[in-house]
């Protein structure tokens, strides 16, 4: 991967944030927290983000609606280019693949985190490695 990717982990979870961050940044890549979707909106109109991995069940605003938000915002903001959003969610349903697609995420990671299968997900959508 890339050096120095900035990264959105919107996690509740303080040991899975531990994890993904620990992951990330042997890859030396920065990483920024948010513990919910109000917390993630709020940083992603202060950073510019590479790429975002988003939780789905969340306290105070769930993954799905900060997705819709984010998208509202680069919308009426006239981004250029849209935040790829990943999904890292312990749900792994079929139909829950679907569900955060058309909230308009990009990919979808099932938990437990795995950092070979989201350079695999980068490289699909890419995000410069």
């Amino acid at each position: 991967m890339k050096d120095n990717l900035n990264i959105l982990l919107v996690e509740d979870n303080l040991l899975n944030q531990r994890i993904v961050t620990f992951n990330l940044k042997k890859y030396n890549h920065e990483v920024v927290i948010a513990n919910n979707g109000v917390e993630a909106i709020e940083k992603f109109r202060e950073y510019k983000f590479d790429v975002i991995l988003m939780d789905i069940m969340m306290p105070v605003m769930d993954g799905l609606e900060a997705t819709v938000r984010i998208r509202e915002i680069e919308s009426s903001d006239n981004i250029d280019k849209r935040t790829p959003i990943i999904a890292l969610t312990a749900n792994t349903m079929d139909n829950d693949r679907d569900k955060c697609l058309s909230y308009g995420m990009d990919d979808f990671m099932a938990k437990p985190f795995n950092i070979e299968k989201l350079k695999s997900i980068f490289y699909e959508l890419k995000i410069p490695t």
